[in-house]
């Protein structure tokens, strides 16, 4: 493992590092040495393939094609494991079972089949070395994670142990469909009782569940991106965005459980505009204590209260159980107005953000798991935006959300936060964690956000361009 990434890294460094290819680079090749690696990295590559907006575009456009570059493994195996899973041979259980599978990914493929019953599903199947690799594979992440905190301060930040933590349980999870299958009645069940009939989980087969084979209801519809597809067949992707979302954070700050790997892979739109729910094996729990801390954040978010954001993240595990949060609030500057970082230069934005990161470490800040992967889902959820609904406006959306939430929970909200009631919103505030100031209109449609952030990146591209 070190040797293949460290060959990756160590040709970007002579070849290309300071070049105007020196991202694609890299990122190509970490793709193609990640695909080198086996199961275990492209599970990894995955997972970065989702996470528009933390990661470098060109790292997550590459490691998207490690999706459905993963070969299938034969139909003899795949027959092998079903049938010794199973404990009956595949006939006795299917009427049909397809040889060419729908999807293969790094730790198990997908089949359509149909049962002797007449029901059409389709049946996960993991692969048959795959438990062996991820363990050994594992062992080496395990090494790597702790030996970068300390060299890269943003990968401080990013708390590298805690990432391969949650990269090894959720993993390790995955490897046992009979827990997938659990999560996926949680969700649903969470889902039922909400009352949310605009998300869809598929139905495991209750007695055709074991640790390598699951068999579940099938559905189908539209690719998530597939804009002009869904436009033409009347699908509001407005309100479906809309829906996706409050269904979202309802299981999250309402159950404390939610679908921990949201990306276009695992979702899909029905034609009647509901959306499905694919792959359960990474599922967000909070425990009470943590579902509050993660309720106060946002909501206090909308309000301008940032030392109890502070306080919030705090009981998230982002800051030590003893911090001074007063301190914190002078030393980031937070009790002062927001700066606009469009009209700030390149050489100010690269300044601010070294002295962030500094004043952040300085303080034992870390991103904690279960927040990672909130983050991680809503910035596909932004980046869904670009395709789906660019003209959506932003302040009016987060407006109408925060409007649900309270007058559907509001009197639950209050009590979480101990309140008397549920604060209203700030729209000031949630303008400030935009970056906007005052002077902006209450209208924030996402193509203006992604105008300004192009226009960050261009400021820091041509500062790299001028250190060359």
């Amino acid at each position: 493992m070190i040797s293949s990434v460290g060959w990756a890294l160590t040709v970007w460094y002579f070849r290309e590092r300071g070049t105007d290819q020196s991202r694609a680079g890299v990122s190509a090749r970490l793709r193609k040495s990640f695909e080198r690696l086996g199961s275990t990295y492209i599970k990894l590559g995955q997972i970065v393939s989702g996470g528009d907006g933390l990661f470098p575009d060109e790292l997550v456009g590459e490691f998207k094609l490690l999706r459905d570059r993963v070969p299938a493994e034969s139909f003899a195996s795949v027959r092998a494991i079903v049938e010794t899973d199973l404990g009956r041979p595949l006939d006795a259980v299917f009427s049909s079972f397809a040889e060419e599978p729908l999807a293969a990914a790094s730790i198990a493929q997908v089949h359509a089949a149909r049962l002797v019953t007449g029901e059409d599903v389709v049946v996960k199947v993991q692969r048959p070395t795959v438990a062996r690799r991820v363990r050994q594979d594992l062992r080496a992440l395990a090494w790597l994670g702790p030996r970068m905190v300390g060299r890269i301060p943003v990968a401080a930040l990013a708390n590298p142990p805690a990432l391969v933590e949650l990269f090894a349980e959720t993993i390790v999870e995955e490897l046992d469909f009979r827990l997938e299958a659990e999560n996926m009645l949680d969700v649903a069940a969470a889902m039922a009782k909400i009352g949310i009939r605009e998300t869809v989980v598929p139905r495991p087969h209750p007695r055709l569940v074991t640790r390598r084979v699951l068999v579940m209801e099938r559905l189908s519809g539209y690719n998530f991106d597939d804009a002009e597809g869904m436009h033409a067949a009347g699908i509001d992707t407005n309100a479906l965005l809309r829906a996706g979302l409050i269904s979202f954070l309802e299981g999250a700050l309402v159950y404390g459980v939610f679908h921990g790997d949201l990306h276009g892979g695992n979702l899909f739109v029905m034609s009647d505009g509901r959306t499905a729910l694919l792959d359960f094996g990474i599922t967000g729990r909070l425990d009470q204590r943590k579902r509050q801390a993660l309720l106060q954040l946002l909501v206090l978010g909308s309000t301008g209260d940032v030392r109890g954001q502070l306080a919030a993240l705090r009981d998230l595990g982002a800051f030590p159980a003893d911090t001074d949060l007063d301190a914190v609030v002078v030393d980031l500057g937070l009790d002062r107005p927001v700066k606009d970082p469009t009209l700030m230069s390149a050489d100010e934005l690269v300044g601010e953000l070294r002295d962030l990161t500094k004043k952040l470490l300085e303080y034992g800040a870390r991103a904690p798991k279960e927040l990672m992967l909130f983050v991680k889902n809503m910035m596909f959820l932004d980046g869904a935006t670009a395709t789906l609904a660019p003209d959506l406006d932003i302040l009016g959306e987060i407006a109408h959300v925060y409007l649900y939430f309270q007058a559907q929970y509001g009197d639950q909200i209050a009590q979480d936060l101990g309140l008397a009631a549920a604060p209203d919103l700030d729209l000031a505030s949630v303008k400030a964690s935009l970056g906007v100031g005052p002077e902006w209109g209450d209208s924030l449609t996402y193509a203006e956000v992604r105008e300004r952030r192009e226009l960050i990146r261009s400021r820091m591209q041509a500062r790299q361009r001028r250190r060359r």
